[in-house]
């Protein structure tokens, strides 16, 4: 790992302060973090590792700003937001032993469907709110499930979860966002154990981040509770492709070495 120079730190708190405020919002802050972390050279299990401290700053900033305004009441989710917690510690153990090129190889197909998704889905706010599962079924479900999904690899978690509660348990869009925020700060925690005990978080980097993230997620917030997400999705999408092409850009990335480009 080669050192991270002043001008690529101030790059990545940028990167994390504009993850933050759309992920406040719309989820899918790690759609940018991570690929921005990889671009700076970061090894794929640092970039995850890393990545998980300065997540939970944003989730921890925007549960707080939600929970003031009586969007999410904490001792009321605690239960789902521990399911949460124990599918990130299984996902990032899973991470520790899965061959580092997976994610390198996967991400700019994930960010290409996530960004294709996002552009042809119709607005959130017009989805009928219809239950289709009881919370307690939803809980130990879907919410291990996804958590497991971001201790394993992460991108996305957010933008997943509140198409969940959503579609699934009936929530309107800014009380989906909002609980969206309480769980995934559950598995960024669960994760981020598993992470530190096996040694691969970056703190400059990932305490760096964090700063951003916790100030772009009081920001986006705070927006979200007054607009909401109709103008972040649009950028969500050209952030996703634009990092995907610059991954698979890069001459040493896999797929083009598989194909010979």
């Amino acid at each position: 790992m080669h050192d991270i120079t002043l001008q690529i730190l101030f790059l990545l708190f940028a990167t994390a302060f504009f993850a933050g405020f759309v992920d406040s919002i719309a989820g899918g802050g790690g759609l940018v973090t991570v690929p921005a972390m990889l671009l700076a050279g970061i090894p794929p299990l640092q970039t995850l590792g890393t990545n998980k401290v300065q997540s939970i700053f944003g989730s921890a900033s925007a549960t707080i700003a939600y929970a003031r305004q009586g969007h999410v009441h904490l001792h009321e989710q605690l239960p789902m937001a521990l399911m949460a917690v124990i599918g990130g510690m299984f996902g990032a153990m899973l991470a520790t032993i899965m061959p580092s090129e997976v994610l390198r190889i996967l991400l700019p197909f994930l960010l290409i469907a996530i960004a294709l998704y996002f552009a042809v889905k119709p607005n959130l706010g017009d989805v009928e709110k219809h239950r289709r599962m009881s919370a307690w079924l939803f809980g130990i479900t879907f919410v291990p499930l996804i958590g497991f999904y971001d201790g394993a690899f992460g991108p996305g978690t957010g933008s997943f979860l509140m198409l969940a509660f959503v579609t699934l348990a009936g929530f309107g869009l800014l009380k989906a966002t909002a609980h969206t925020k309480l769980l995934n700060f559950g598995s960024n925690l669960g994760s981020l154990i598993v992470f530190i005990f096996s040694g691969a978080i970056l703190w400059k980097v990932g305490l760096t981040m964090g700063v951003g993230q916790f100030l772009g997620a009081q920001v986006g917030s705070r927006l979200a509770m007054r607009i909401g997400a109709k103008l972040i999705k649009p950028l969500l999408v050209v952030v996703c492709i634009a990092f995907a092409v610059k991954l698979l850009a890069d001459p040493a990335h896999p797929v083009r070495i598989w194909l010979g480009l």
